[in-house]
């Protein structure tokens, strides 16, 4: 999260990042005390879709409160909030929801526990968790999914305040904590926010990224309005992160049984201990056929990881122009997704900021470098909002991803000093148009998108399976929000890829050919703001009801697949082409056999 000289020093030089008009514009606002900026108008003759997002958790069963410490929010640990995870943990077809949950430091009588939901079809869910041997974990804050042992079941790794869990999948609708057997336990407290499972020596099995974000003690740290206390625009708030000892992240490799060492130093991934680490996202994002990954950071530069291709990274942030925005400011970082969103091949990257900023949307640039290209997509705005969960989804079946993002202060008592900002905050909607700019229809994308919400960690999957994906937003202290678009979309096509031992092909880049278009995304543990989405890809298709599919697994071998049918979700198995097609609209879903 942003503080004082972080948000006032971005705001400030974001006058520098713009065109002319706007940055006079911009410049005029920030004087004035506006915090908003008008909406870029369509071309002529351009027209956006008709969306329409509702809120139907309620209806769905999804009734769980998170919680995150007390309601007033004394420290830094209880303004993060908690991701959630959609995968399938017992292989029905029907993608289940996973909601981390937080704690209080007040001692409970009751102890906290995150939410395991079964989809029932239809978009209803049964909470499951005592059925599924889930507890309590501690503090939770990320979450993210993979097999780790190659038996076709997902399992889950929680980033936690604390100590980290490992939840693995029985096969039988259980889960048993095995954090210490599997090497993931460590003797010391520490603060685990995201985290993200990448097989990055492609040797077959899947290792583990971890961001850490403070060395935090409650007892140590001040409480807001002693005289040792924080201040953030002359209002006295939880210290942190600034101020406050940072991280390094750590990167766990996968023995082939299901066994975790920990070879941070020895892979290039340890750095000084000064980062405030939150959300991991990886891609292949140079298109060498190596998987690298991408640390979001608060308040510090971010970090990139780039794969050397021999058991070892190099951290080139700066010099890829990630680490930083154009002005080569750092950014209160939290949430972050890919996506190709402008159709060149490449993977690009939109990162989340604190308020009194814009987010930042890095167009990848072919040559291992990225660009700042915010202001020129369309995307500098709403800079009162503090942003976090982002998802690049294709809402209308386009075959262009639009952009989702959760908002949500961390300061519930903000509305009382009269700084035109709201703890409980709207969404944002950006329309795709085609051409490398958004539209902004935060306003028009239906009451979903509207209501106001302290929104964390959010998480994308086609919940229902009828082509359209659902999105699963974090809401502290109040029940989560599922959002469904209610408008006509295009057609659409779903892939899942799984290895030649069943499991899920983290790191597979998948295309998508129909007419003259050509789509690129890779199935990915991680992203969002500390979150886990559906593991199946999605693919808008416009009107089209006919495409070519190739996967690129994650070892390097390719198969194609010609004139695959539209309006369907297939299984795709490594060596074994398609094993399985389910028409949208049929909600069950077969198992896979292995």
């Amino acid at each position: 999260m942003g503080r004082p000289a972080v948000a006032v020093a971005a705001a400030a030089s974001l006058v520098l990042a713009l065109g002319l008009l706007e940055r006079q514009a911009l410049s005029q606002m920030i004087s004035s005390g506006a915090t908003d900026q008008p909406v870029r108008p369509l071309p002529p003759g351009m027209k956006a879709p008709a969306i329409d997002f509702r809120d139907v958790a309620a209806q769905a069963g999804l009734n769980a409160v998170v919680v995150s410490g007390e309601l007033d929010q004394t420290f830094v640990v209880e303004n993060t909030g908690t991701g959630v995870a959609i995968f399938d943990y017992d292989n029905d077809g029907l993608p289940d929801i996973f909601l981390v949950q937080g704690d209080r430091l007040k001692p409970s009588s009751a102890p906290l526990t995150p939410h395991l939901y079964h989809n029932l079809g239809g978009l209803r869910f049964e909470d499951v968790t005592e059925k599924a041997g889930i507890g309590h974990t501690g503090w939770g804050q990320g979450v993210c999914a993979g097999d780790v042992d190659n038996d076709g079941h997902v399992d889950l790794f929680l980033g936690q305040w604390g100590h980290n869990v490992f939840l693995h999948n029985m096969g039988n609708g259980t889960f048993r904590d095995e954090t210490r057997e599997r090497g993931l336990d460590r003797p010391g407290s520490r603060w685990s926010t995201g985290c993200a499972f990448i097989d990055y020596d492609r040797d077959g099995w899947l290792d583990l990224v971890v961001a850490n974000y403070i060395d935090f003690d409650a007892q140590q740290t001040p409480r807001p309005r002693d005289r040792s206390g924080c201040n953030w625009k002359g209002v006295p708030v939880p210290c942190g992160p600034r101020g406050l000892k940072g991280e390094t992240m750590t990167l766990y490799h996968n023995d082939g049984h299901g066994h975790f060492t920990d070879v941070t130093k020895q892979a290039g991934v340890e750095t000084p201990r000064e980062y405030y680490g939150f959300t991991v996202l990886t891609g292949d994002f140079d298109n060498d056929g190596w998987p690298d990954f991408y640390v979001t950071c608060d308040s510090t530069p971010s970090l990139y990881f780039h794969n050397k291709r021999n058991g070892t990274f190099e951290e080139t942030g700066l010099v890829t122009g990630l680490a930083v925005n154009e002005d080569g400011r750092e950014q209160a970082g939290m949430g972050a997704t890919a996506a190709d969103y402008d159709g060149d091949g490449f993977l690009d990257i939109f990162k989340t900021n604190f308020s009194s900023d814009t987010n930042t949307l890095y167009r990848n640039m072919g040559d291992g470098t990225f660009s700042d290209v915010t202001a020129r997509a369309g995307l500098a705005v709403h800079t009162q909002y503090v942003k976090w969960g982002a998802a690049f989804v294709d809402v209308d079946n386009d075959g262009w991803k639009d952009l989702f993002i959760a908002d949500g202060h961390v300061y519930p008592f903000i509305e009382k000093y009269g700084l035109g900002e709201e703890f409980h905050q709207p969404r944002q909607f950006f329309w795709n148009r085609g051409d490398g700019q958004f539209f902004d229809m935060s306003s028009a994308a239906g009451p979903g998108i509207t209501a106001r919400h302290a929104s964390r960690g959010v998480a994308v999957g086609d919940l229902d399976n009828d082509g359209s994906e659902e999105i699963v937003v974090v809401n502290l202290f109040e029940p989560p929000s599922l959002l469904k678009n209610f408008a006509p979309a295009g057609n659409a096509l779903l892939v899942r890829a799984v290895t030649a031992s069943g499991r899920d092909a983290l790191g597979a880049r998948i295309t998508v050919a129909s007419g003259h278009r050509k789509q690129i995304d890779e199935v990915r543990s991680g992203g969002y703001h500390i979150s886990q989405g559906d593991f199946r890809i999605h693919f808008g298709l416009g009107k089209a009801v006919k495409a070519d599919v190739t996967v690129r697994w994650p070892q390097g071998a390719v198969e194609s697949f010609k004139d695959v049918n539209a309006n369907q979700w297939i299984v795709v198995r490594e060596g074994k082409g398609i094993v399985e097609r389910h028409p949208f609209g049929r909600s069950a879903g077969a198992s896979l056999q292995r």
